[in-house]
């Protein structure tokens, strides 16, 4: 042991400082050969504790027999194999966790984006499919503030988007991409500690072979000394026997030595390569395992925080969205809504005065009316003009299918007054637009003429030419609903200013039309007529509203209070209206009580009602 001598200990990476690690630096470190107690020319071979393994079957009995020496060289090659692969269960375990992120913020973007989808499917599914403008309920601001609680909704379905949309660029694709180089970077030090193993156990098996020689030559350099020492003493042996006996034992000799000192500059040599390998190669390959661990647990951090700063980056506006829906549900307003309510519906009509007491048991008495009562031959009253049906007489009935009218006067008077208007403010706004169009083209036609280089003056005269008719077009329409216009404004304040005493038609046309004049004309020349009902007033009352009764009496065809002109042509298509056509002559028999009607009887027979804006009505 005194020709051995042992480097001082350096400083050792964590991972190799095991006990078992610490016994092999100790006790199998590197020997070095002290050149002062080795003889000139010679080379004295340093103790060292066997490397090889226990299951050759060359090795020297008394090695063979030390099985704690075995094992004290074997155990820290186990050990540091065990560290490696620790460390090797341990990056994998990190890139796993990695990659198992990276896979629940995909999966939770894609609720997110589910989420978003469903959000904007129930607000388009919730939405109001009509224009505001053609919309009367959008006037309500209970459907102005749904509304305004759905718009804030899919703005709240985009800020979910947004989140997706983050998370799957920011989390999603960068820390997979950061997984595939770690997993390439921890590829690459492990196939380098292979490489730094493979390299150890093949000079650990080189020693071995030049343990093996030197063992194998100094047998038989033995053997061969001993045969020549045998022979040198046998008087029976021939000189050349023991001259052969001598040279081969110095061959063997020579073989031996150098078997030796190949065997010593392999032993050094692997001792050398092993202590690098200890205290260089494998801190130096931990080391960057160490800091590519650290480094992928420091993003896997960012990247548990970037879940949250995603969220809080859309919190201002999230925030903001239900502020929005906080607003809206305080914007409701029942008066405000009741009010437009009424406007939209304020019909305009007077209201009706009290039904008049009618005596039926004094026939003599009755004053006679439009209705009477003819006797046919077998007694019974016969029913005419049975067409006249309760629902004409009475405002509560069934109304039945209006036809939309140019001049709104299938509405009540104030809404018709309101539609004209909106239609006259709006060919007002047309006609001004076409104005200062036809300004621009002449404006255009002035820099063409004095610049022709600009454009043909030429050119203009079509568009200017169809701006004119479209403003004559729209003067003639200005013209005609302002005078809808006029006439309802006029029924309307007619209608305030009747007492409440004044009977008024509900605002549809009858159910049904008088019958025609030749038939109560036939069948009031053979019949006595008794009044169920009041004569119209002289300020041109309506018939007063029947009882059940009254249904079974007679209408007394009535004479007409004037004639008028038909302006223009009118289907007549509902039930109570008659036909007419443009420029026809007809008989004056009702006057229009405010709803925009006025019964008429034409020359080859057949009453009805037909609007008063279609007519031009002269009194007798």
């Amino acid at each position: 042991m005194d020709l051995i001598s042992y480097p001082e200990a350096e400083f050792l990476h964590p991972l190799l400082t095991d006990r078992s690690v610490q016994n092999y630096i100790t006790q199998n470190a590197r020997p070095t050969i002290c050149p002062c107690s080795t003889p000139a020319g010679s080379l004295r071979v340093p103790f060292h504790r066997p490397l090889e393994s226990p299951l050759s079957a060359e090795f020297p009995r008394a090695v063979q027999d030390a099985p704690e020496q075995r094992a004290t060289f074997q155990e820290p090659r186990r050990e540091t194999e065990d560290q490696f692969e620790v460390l090797e269960r341990h990056t994998q375990w990190g890139l796993d966790l990695l990659d198992r992120y990276v896979k629940f913020v995909k999966e939770r973007t894609e609720v997110e984006q589910a989420y978003a989808k469903q959000l904007r499917s129930l607000v388009k599914k919730y939405m109001p499919k009509r224009p505001a403008k053609d919309d009367p309920e959008s006037k309500f601001s209970q459907q102005q503030s749904f509304v305004q609680i759905l718009q804030e909704v899919n703005d709240f379905a985009g800020q979910r988007e947004l989140v997706a949309e983050n998370l799957s660029v920011r989390v999603c694709l960068e820390l997979a991409k950061y997984s595939q180089e770690m997993k390439q970077e921890r590829k690459m030090h492990f196939q380098e500690g292979r490489r730094a193993q493979q390299q150890l156990e093949s000079g650990f098996k080189q020693l071995e072979n030049s343990k093996r020689k030197f063992e194998r030559d100094c047998r038989e350099a033995e053997k061969a000394a001993q045969t020549a020492e045998r022979l040198d003493q046998d008087i029976n042996a021939t000189k050349a026997d023991v001259e052969k006996a001598k040279q081969q034992a110095h061959l063997r000799s020579h073989m031996a030595e150098e078997s030796k000192n190949e065997y010593a500059a392999q032993l050094q040599r692997f001792n050398r390569d092993q202590s690098h390998f200890y205290f260089s190669q494998m801190p130096q390959i931990f080391d960057k395992l160490q800091d590519m661990d650290e480094r992928r647990a420091t993003h896997l951090g960012a990247g548990y925080g970037l879940l949250s700063e995603t969220e809080l980056e859309v919190v201002p506006i999230i925030a903001k969205c239900l502020e929005g829906m906080k607003v809206a549900a305080d914007a409701v307003n029942a008066k405000n809504d009741s009010q437009v309510l009424i406007e939209l519906h304020k019909s305009g009509f007077a209201r009706p005065g009290d039904v008049e007491f009618e005596d039926f048991s004094q026939p003599m008495n009755r004053v006679p009316s439009d209705s009477s009562l003819g006797t046919p031959s077998d007694g019974r009253p016969e029913l005419r003009g049975a067409s006249r049906s309760r629902a004409k007489r009475w405002p509560f009935g069934k109304k039945n299918k209006t036809v939309v009218t140019e001049d709104f006067s299938h509405l009540p008077p104030e809404q018709q007054r309101k539609r004209l208007q909106q239609q006259l403010e709006e060919r007002n706004r047309e006609l001004q637009k076409e104005m200062d169009q036809r300004e621009a083209l002449k404006k255009m036609k002035d820099v063409y003429e004095k610049t022709p280089q600009m454009g043909d003056p030429a050119s203009l005269e079509p568009r200017i030419t169809e701006t004119l008719n479209n403003i004559e077009r729209l003067k003639l329409e200005v013209q005609k609903y302002e005078a809808w216009l006029a006439e309802a404004e006029s029924r309307v304040l007619s209608n305030r200013g009747d007492t409440l005493g004044r009977h008024t038609r509900p605002p549809d046309p009858p159910a049904s039309a008088p019958p025609d004049s030749s038939s109560n004309s036939n069948n009031g020349s053979q019949e006595n007529k008794e009044s169920s009902e009041e004569p119209p007033s002289e300020e041109g009352q309506d018939a007063p509203i029947y009882t059940e009764f009254d249904e079974e009496f007679e209408e007394e065809p009535a004479s007409p209070i004037g004639h008028c002109v038909a302006i223009y042509h009118f289907e007549g298509s509902s039930e109570g209206t008659i036909s007419m056509a443009e420029g026809e002559d007809l008989s004056l028999m009702e006057e229009d009580k405010g709803d925009g009607w006025t019964r008429v009887r034409r020359k080859q027979g057949g009453e009805g009602y037909v609007p008063t804006s279609y007519l031009r009505v002269m009194l007798n």
